[in-house]
């Protein structure tokens, strides 16, 4: 467990830092009953603050393991005999819980949330951030549920769903009378010594610890230097995301899991690690022999040389965290940074600490093995760019919104409101006005730089976008930037038009369930 004093690891997790652009990481490795932590790089780069195995971080998604183990510890509560992984959801909470079609609503258990099983996709533009009029709550994004199309049969598929983790920690919330970071405070990080983690940036500020949040950080490569910025809140997307913690902390957690400690009792872990449900492993995950993934609780498992590996990652704009755990091999790793590169690092040598821990299985040889072996200091093979159904966004989640914006060539000749519109029927201002759907609420249409301009900085993951027009009367790409006005993704956007009127206008903001979101106009004066 020497690892961290040696020159020659350090320098292999600074290349892979640099090669990444990612400022300032920490990490956290469990072998055994052994516990070491490291940090590299800065925390703040413009105050030339450095990072530590305490610095703290929004793990964004890998939170989703901590929400799973807060909902096994609700069913292990003899107080609520009602919670069990096969309780129908709209029987526990029959005001709030109710989806799109009577099969969901009434078939719909706690382990379908647990396991993405319940057949609704992402629907990430749907629910209103901090900035909003009125912003979203967990109980306000489980009441919304029934105005968003589900793209599958229960328990037919894995679709990945932020929203139905939100769910969970409103029913936590409904029944045990608590706030959901009182209860992670209470029954989490309270009884493993958890101290520097929180639920939330103001959650770690009320604590003090103001001075030790890491700021994120986007590489601008016009400037060829970091933007800066602090952790943003995301009191919508709790359970999803929005859990503040350090390597140093969030390894207690995995030794908990490893050694069925604290409030981990064997029930719990077994509930948290049982496969829910299966899809393929991409590429990379098949030449390694990895033929399927499945996901537990918050977690992903799968088996590599007969051992088991559980884990999960976070990466939203300006962070990313990673944990992985070998069960019966007592070892277990976290990765904290804060830029969305951080999960390429931390892929990278997760592969070569698993490769090691199990090449040691057989003839011990600890962790500290890798310092003297020839590491991969060369650069990965290429940067992993962001997925289509994984873009970073602020506010502690990841969008997951699949298959959309398909690279499209700008028509610029046709941008509307240029010369070369003006034979259509339909006036530029027609089109502006405001758009009402009962799930994603109003989408405003403006006139910007004469052309159509939508603001929807309002939303969690917020973004604007500019609608060029490509044919006719009706079809238009939305090409969008997010919140930090980064992104190039292209939106099939669409105007119904009747009688001379512009009426609906839908936009292709989660293309799982087949369609459009359609958009009512609500003034069609304008």
């Amino acid at each position: 467990m020497d690892l961290f004093n040696s020159p020659t690891f350090s320098h292999h997790v600074e290349t892979l830092m640099q090669k990444n652009r990612v400022p300032g990481l920490s990490i956290a490795i469990v072998q055994g009953d052994q516990v070491k932590s490291a940090g590299y790089g800065s925390a703040s780069i413009e105050a030339q603050e450095p990072c530590t195995p305490d610095t703290l971080f929004d793990i964004a998604s890998s939170s989703k393991s901590l929400t799973a183990a807060a909902i096994a510890l609700l069913i292990e509560d003899i107080n609520f005999p009602e919670v069990q992984y096969d309780s129908i959801m709209s029987e526990l909470l029959p005001d709030d819980f109710v989806m799109s079609d009577e099969l969901h609503t009434d078939t719909v258990t706690v382990d379908d949330l647990l396991g993405h099983h319940t057949g609704m996709p992402g629907h990430d533009d749907s629910y209103m951030g901090v900035r909003a009029t009125k912003p979203d709550d967990a109980q306000s994004i489980t009441r919304n549920l029934r105005n968003l199309a589900v793209a599958a049969p229960p328990r037919t598929q894995y679709i990945y769903c932020n929203m139905m983790y939100t769910v969970l920690t409103h029913l936590i919330e409904a029944k045990s009378g608590q706030e959901f970071g009182k209860f992670l405070q209470e029954r989490i990080f309270c009884p493993l010594g958890m101290t520097s983690s929180s639920l939330q940036p103001e959650g770690a500020k009320a604590k003090g610890h103001d001075r030790r949040l890491a700021k994120g950080h986007i590489w601008d490569k016009k400037s060829t230097s970091y933007r800066e910025f602090e952790a943003v809140g995301c009191p919508e997307g709790q359970g999803a995301g929005s859990v503040i913690s350090s390597a140093n902390d969030f390894i207690k957690y995995l030794k908990a899991l490893i050694d069925r400690n604290g409030p981990i009792s064997e029930d719990v872990y077994q509930g948290l690690t049982r496969p829910r449900s299966k899809r393929s492993a991409n590429h990379r995950q098949r030449k390694a022999g990895i033929d399927c993934l499945f996901y537990t609780a918050g977690m992903d498992l799968y088996w590599q040389d007969e051992h088991k590996v559980l884990g999960h990652s976070g990466d939203i704009t300006g962070f990313g965290s990673r944990f992985v755990f070998l069960p019966d091999l007592k070892f277990g790793a976290v990765v904290m940074g804060n830029s969305s590169g951080t999960n390429s690092v931390a892929a990278q040598l997760f592969r070569e600490f698993i490769e090691i821990v199990i090449k040691s299985h057989t003839r011990w040889q600890p962790l500290s093995a890798i310092s003297n072996r020839d590491v991969h200091t060369k650069p990965p093979e290429v940067r992993e760019k962001p997925k289509s159904e994984s873009q970073s966004h602020p506010g502690g989640m990841v969008k997951t919104n699949g298959g959309k914006g398909k690279d499209q060539k700008e028509d610029t000749s046709t941008i509307v409101g240029s010369s070369a519109t003006l034979q259509r029927n339909v006036t530029l201002q027609e089109y502006a006005g405001d758009y009402w759907n009962p799930g994603y609420r109003n989408m405003k249409v403006e006139i910007r730089d004469n052309g159509l301009f939508i603001d929807a900085t309002d939303r969690s993951m917020g973004f604007t976008a500019r609608l060029k027009h490509k044919r006719g009367q009706t079809v238009y790409d939305a090409h969008v930037r997010d919140a930090f006005e980064t992104g190039d993704e292209v939106l099939r956007t669409e105007f119904m038009i009747e009688d001379g009127s512009v009426v609906k206008m839908g936009m292709d903001l989660e293309s799982l369930v087949g369609d459009l979101i359609w958009f009512d106009k609500a003034d069609n004066k304008q």
